[in-house]
C-alpha cells in the first residue's frame, strides 16, 4: 500500500497537474506505436492479397508443372497416360479488364469438360444441365458473385489489345475475400489470348504415398527437360520471398518514429528526476529503497507507454487503410499483381502494440530511473548535479562518439546476411548513437560561441536563451538529439529518394530513345505482359514515316526460386538507335555484337546482384520444353523492376518460344516525317484495337508519377517521425518553463516585460531548431551514404548516383524549423501567465 501511495504522490499527481505536457508525451508514443502497427497490418494485408482467385480456384493439388512461355499441350496427354491415379488440371492464367468499369480481373481458363465429371462446390449454376451444354460456346464465361452480374447478362472484356463481348453462363462464390475472377473454358481462353498449343500451368494431385519428392522425380523423368515440376503454390511463395526485402525495409522505417519517441521518453523521465530530486532525497532519507524509487519512475514510463499503446490501436488501424493503398500501388508497380486483403486487428496485433509501446517506454526510461535510484539522498536534494556531470563528461563522450562512428563505418562494409543488409541497419543505428554521444559537446560549443553574437543581433533575451540551453545541457542535448534524429532520417531518405529519382531520369534518357511507344490498354503491373496482335504490328511497320520498330516481348520466369523477367530485343534496331549503359563501361556496339550469338544474354544489375552473376557466367534457362545454356555477355543498369531481368536477341528467343506477338512497341519516326502526322496514321491503323500510345515525354512523365507514388509511404513515415519530434519539443519546452518558474518570476521582478519573457522562450525554441537542423543535416548525410551504397545496394541491387535534392531539403527543413518555433508559443504563453509572487515564494 505504501508503494502505491508513493507512486501516486511522487509520479501520478504531478502528471495530473500538467495535463498538456502529459498528453503530448502520450500522443507522441501513440503516433510511434500506431505507425509500427499500421505498417504491420498493411504488410500482412498486402501479403495476404496473393491468395487471389487464381489460388482459391485451384483446388487441392500437390504439384504444379510450369515453364517459360507456357507448357506444351502434349504434356497433359503424357501425364494422363501415366499408370498412376493422378488428377491432372490444366490451366490458362492471365488478366482481363472490364471495359465498363476498368476493373482488372484474373482470367482463368479451366478444362470445364473434365470439371463436369468431377463437379466442385466452388461453382453454383441456376440450371446445371444448361450450363454444361454451353461449354463449347467461345463467348461463355463464369464470374465471381461480387461482380453482381446475373446469368444471361453480357459483359465486354479487354483481353490483350481486343475487346470482346461475353455472356455470363454462371456465377461462383468468392471465397476468403479473394479477387473476383473470370472463368472460361480452356479452349476459349486459348483463343482469346492467342495461346494455341500451350497452357500456363498444369496442377497435379498425387496419391499420398510415396513422398512428394518421389512423385516430383517420377514426373520429371516422364516430361521434357525444360518443364519444371515443383510444389503447388511455389510461385506465390517466390513472390512472398521477393517482397521480403520491401516489407523488411518498410517495417524498419516505421521504427523511426519510435526511436524519436524513445528519446522523448528518456527526456521526460530525466526531467521528472531533475524536477523531483528533492522529493527523491526526502523519500530516500525516510527509508525508501533504491528499488522502490527505480520502480516508481519505470512505472511512470510504463503508464505513458500503456496509454500510448491503447490510443495507438484504433489510430494504427485507421492509418493502415491508407498504408495498404500506398503499399498495394507499390507492390503492383514493382513486384506482382495483387489486391489488398482484409485488414484485421488480431490479438497478436494488440499484443504487438502493447509490447512495443510499454517496452520502448520502459527501456528508454530505465537509465534515468536507475540513476535516480542510485543517487544518495543529500546529492539528490542538491540541484544542478546532473547538469554538472554532463558538462564534465562531454569531452569524454566525444571520444566515445568517435569510436562508435568508426564501428559504424566497419559495419557498413560487411556483406548482407540472408539477403538482408543487417550490418547496414546496425551501421545506421550506431551513427545515431554516435550523434547522441556527441550532442552535449555540440550544444555547449555552439551555444557558448553564439551567445555574444546573438546578443548583438537579437538583444539580451537571446543571450539569456543561449546560456539557458548550455546550463541545462543534459535536457537540451536529449531534446536536440530527438529532433535531429528525425531531421536526419528525413534528410537521409530525401537524399536517397532524390538521388534515385535523378538516376532514373538519366537512365530513362538512355533507355527511351524512341519517338513513340505502344502497349495494350489496361492497368500496367510488373508481372502483366499482354500482347499486341502481330497483324497490327506488321501494319504499323509498313506505314510511311516509320523508320524502325523494336518489338519488345517479356515473359515471367523462375530462376533459382525467385521470379524474374525474360525479355527479347531486336539487335538491328538497338544498334542503330540505342546507347545502353553497361557496368563494364564497354561501348554498346561491342556488347551487342557478342549478343548476336544465339546463346548469349544480358542481365540487369538487380538480377546479377540477387543471383551473384558476373560476365562470362552461364545461365541454364527452361524455355518451353527445352533447357538451354546462355553465356552472360554483360550487365546493364536497370531501374524498371526490382525482380531482375534477362535480355536476349529476339531471333534467339523465337527459336525456343515461337510466339511473335510483342508486349510493347518502340517506334522510331523517320527524320523527314513529323511525329504528329505519323501518330495520326498509327491511330487510324490501330482502329478496332485497344492500345495506348505515348510520346517519349509522356512515358517519362508516367514513369516519374509511378516513382513518386511508390515513395509516398516513405515520405508519410518521415513526416510522422518529425511530427513526433516537434510534439516532443513542445512538451519539453513546457516542462522547461514549469521547472524554471522561479527564474522566470525573478526576471519579472527585475523588470522583464511579458514580451521579453515570450521572446526568451521563442528564441530558445529557435536555437533548438537551428542546432537540430545543423546536427540533423550532418547525421542525415552520413545515413544517406549508408542507405544508398549499403542498404539499397544489398536489398534491391540498384546502383544509385548521389545527388543533393537542394530544393526539397530546403523546403522540408524550413517547414520543420517553423514548426519547432510555433511549438514554443504555448509554453511561452504559460511562462507569461506565471504569477511572479507565487513562483518566487520559497516554501
Amino acid at each position: 500500500m505504501s508503494q502505491l501511495f508513493l507512486f501516486y504522490r511522487l509520479i501520478l499527481r504531478p502528471l495530473f497537474r500538467e495535463p498538456v505536457r502529459s498528453s503530448l508525451t502520450v500522443l507522441a508514443i501513440a503516433l510511434g506505436v500506431a505507425v509500427v502497427l499500421a505498417i504491420d497490418l498493411a504488410g500482412t494485408a498486402a501479403a495476404g492479397s496473393f491468395r487471389s482467385s487464381i489460388e482459391t480456384l485451384a483446388g487441392e493439388n500437390d504439384l504444379e508443372i510450369v515453364t517459360a512461355g507456357g507448357v506444351p499441350e502434349n504434356v497433359v496427354a503424357t501425364l494422363a497416360s501415366l499408370p498412376s491415379p493422378l488428377r491432372v488440371t490444366p490451366r490458362i492464367e492471365d488478366y482481363a479488364v472490364v471495359a465498363e468499369t476498368k476493373q482488372t480481373l484474373p482470367l482463368i481458363g479451366l478444362d470445364l469438360v473434365a470439371q463436369a465429371d468431377r463437379p466442385t462446390t466452388s461453382f453454383s449454376f441456376p440450371g446445371v444441365d444448361d450450363a454444361w451444354k454451353s461449354l463449347a460456346a467461345k463467348d461463355g464465361i463464369w464470374i465471381g458473385e461480387s461482380l453482381k452480374r446475373k446469368p444471361g447478362e453480357h459483359i465486354d472484356l479487354l483481353i490483350n489489345d481486343q475487346i470482346a463481348t461475353y455472356t455470363v453462363r454462371g456465377v461462383f462464390a468468392d471465397s476468403n475475400g479473394s479477387t473476383p475472377a473470370v472463368v472460361m473454358d480452356i479452349s476459349a481462353a486459348q483463343h482469346a489470348l492467342n495461346r494455341f498449343g500451350r497452357i500456363d500451368r498444369v496442377l497435379v494431385q498425387v496419391p499420398h504415398a510415396p513422398s512428394l519428392e518421389d512423385w516430383q522425380q517420377r514426373l520429371r523423368q516422364a516430361l521434357p527437360a525444360g518443364v519444371q515440376v515443383r510444389a503447388e503454390g511455389a510461385g506465390t511463395n517466390e513472390n512472398r520471398r521477393m517482397l521480403a526485402a520491401f516489407r523488411w525495409n518498410l517495417r524498419l522505417l516505421s521504427y523511426i518514429a519510435l526511436v524519436v519517441g524513445a528519446f522523448l521518453i528518456y527526456n521526460t523521465i530525466s526531467v521528472s528526476v531533475v524536477r523531483r530530486r528533492s522529493e527523491i532525497g526526502i523519500v530516500r532519507a525516510l527509508g525508501a529503497s533504491r528499488g522502490l524509487v527505480l520502480a516508481a519512475f519505470v512505472a511512470e514510463a510504463a503508464c505513458f507507454g500503456l496509454f500510448g499503446a491503447l490510443i495507438a490501436m484504433p489510430l494504427g488501424r485507421l492509418m493502415a487503410g491508407g498504408a495498404v493503398q500506398m503499399m498495394g500501388a507499390t507492390v503492383e508497380a514493382l513486384y506482382v499483381s495483387s489486391r489488398p486483403g482484409v485488414i484485421a486487428l488480431t490479438p497478436f496485433s494488440v499484443l504487438l502494440a502493447l509490447l512495443v509501446g510499454v517496452g520502448v517506454a520502459v527501456a528508454s526510461a530505465y537509465s534515468p530511473a536507475r540513476e535516480a535510484s542510485f543517487v544518495p539522498p543529500i546529492e539528490a536534494m542538491a540541484r544542478g548535479r546532473r547538469e554538472y556531470t554532463t558538462r564534465v563528461h562531454k569531452t569524454r563522450d566525444v571520444f566515445i562518439a568517435l569510436a562508435v562512428a568508426l564501428t559504424a563505418t566497419a559495419a557498413s562494409r560487411a556483406p548482407a546476411i540472408g539477403g538482408k543488409p543487417l550490418f547496414g541497419y546496425l551501421a545506421s543505428l550506431l551513427l545515431i548513437c554516435a550523434s547522441a554521444f556527441a550532442m552535449p559537446a555540440l550544444v555547449y560549443a555552439i551555444s557558448s560561441v553564439a551567445s555574444r553574437l546573438l546578443k548583438g543581433m537579437l538583444g539580451v533575451e537571446a543571450l539569456l536563451a543561449s546560456r539557458s540551453l548550455s546550463s541545462s545541457l543534459r535536457r537540451t542535448s536529449v531534446l536536440v538529439g530527438a529532433l535531429s534524429t528525425a531531421i536526419a532520417m528525413m534528410t537521409a531518405v530525401g537524399i536517397m529518394v532524390g538521388s534515385f529519382r535523378e538516376t532514373v531520369l538519366l537512365w530513362m534518357g538512355d533507355q527511351l530513345p524512341a519517338d513513340l511507344y505502344m502497349r495494350p490498354a489496361g492497368n500496367p503491373a510488373a508481372d502483366r505482359h499482354p500482347t499486341i496482335s502481330t497483324e497490327l504490328t506488321e501494319k504499323i511497320a509498313r506505314l510511311p514515316g516509320i523508320a524502325a520498330i523494336d518489338r519488345l516481348r517479356e515473359y515471367e520466369i523462375s530462376y533459382e526460386g525467385m521470379p524474374a523477367g525474360l525479355g527479347s530485343i531486336e539487335l538491328n534496331v538497338l544498334r542503330s538507335y540505342h546507347n545502353a549503359d553497361f557496368l563494364s563501361g564497354r561501348k554498346t556496339n561491342e556488347v551487342l555484337a557478342e549478343l548476336r550469338d544465339s546463346h548469349a544474354v544480358l542481365v540487369s544489375e538487380p538480377f546479377a546482384n540477387k543471383h551473384h552473376v558476373r560476365p562470362g557466367d552461364s545461365l541454364a534457362l527452361s524455355l518451353g520444353d527445352n533447357v538451354a545454356s546462355f553465356r552472360v555477355v554483360d550487365i546493364y543498369y536497370d531501374y524498371s523492376s526490382e525482380r531482375g531481368s534477362i535480355l536476349m536477341d529476339r531471333n534467339a528467343m523465337l527459336r525456343y518460344l515461337p510466339d511473335p506477338a510483342a508486349s510493347n512497341l518502340a517506334i522510331y519516326v523517320a527524320a523527314d516525317a513529323r511525329i504528329e502526322d505519323v501518330r495520326g496514321e498509327i491511330e487510324r491503323a490501330a482502329a478496332g484495337h485497344r492500345v495506348l500510345m505515348f510520346t517519349n515525354r509522356d512515358l517519362r512523365g508516367e514513369a516519374l508519377r509511378i516513382f513518386d507514388r511508390t515513395f509516398a509511404i516513405t515520405y508519410a513515415l518521415e513526416a510522422i517521425a518529425v511530427l513526433v519530434a516537434v510534439m516532443g519539443v513542445a512538451g519539453a519546452l513546457l516542462a522547461l518553463v514549469i521547472d524554471r518558474r522561479r527564474e522566470l518570476g525573478l526576471l519579472s521582478f527585475l523588470g522583464a516585460t511579458s514580451g521579453q519573457i515570450r521572446k526568451l522562450i521563442v528564441i530558445e525554441a529557435g536555437l533548438i531548431g537551428l542546432l537540430a537542423n545543423f546536427a540533423g543535416i550532418a547525421l542525415g548525410f552520413a545515413l544517406s551514404l549508408v542507405l544508398i551504397f549499403v542498404i539499397n545496394k544489398q536489398s534491391f541491387g540498384w546502383t544509385i548516383r548521389f545527388h543533393w535534392p537542394v530544393a526539397v531539403l530546403l523546403g522540408a527543413l524550413t517547414t520543420v524549423y517553423a514548426a519547432t518555433v510555433l511549438a514554443s508559443l504555448y509554453p511561452a504563453r504559460v511562462a507569461v501567465r506565471l504569477n511572479p509572487v507565487e513562483v518566487v515564494h520559497e516554501e
